[in-house]
């Protein structure tokens, strides 16, 4: 069983930080790349930003400048530093893993935590 587990969420005023954590755990080969994703009320579940292990890293164009995302593949940990948040931030915000079960097994993208919440608001 693989289990992705988030934390860090929270309610922040608008310019402030948040730092979320996503760890994983279970019975895996390795991982591949890791990933935040949010989905707002309403609203499609977009990519926020992503790192492969080799730490490579992709933002959405909407935080660049703005968030930070880290890994600790030894860990299976991702962060996610989100400075001068805005109220459009405000989403429920999901970690990714891809990752292989086993050595010969094919990356699988399916595993996803059950999310955090952030709310920006004054």
């Amino acid at each position: 069983q693989v289990q992705l587990v988030e934390s860090g969420g929270d309610l922040v005023q608008p310019g402030g930080s948040l730092r979320l954590s996503c760890a994983a755990s279970g019975s895996f080969f390795s991982i591949l790349n890791m990933a935040w994703y949010r989905q707002a009320p309403g609203k499609q579940r977009e990519l926020v930003a992503s790192i492969t292990s080799r730490g490579t890293t992709n933002y959405a164009d909407s935080v660049k400048g703005r968030f930070t995302i880290s890994g600790d593949f030894a860990k299976n940990t991702v962060y996610l530093q989100m400075n001068s948040l805005k109220p459009e931030d405000t989403a429920v915000y999901y970690c990714n893993a891809v990752l292989k079960l086993y050595s010969w097994s094919l990356p699988n993208a399916g595993y996803w935590g059950q999310g955090t919440q952030v709310t920006v608001s004054s």
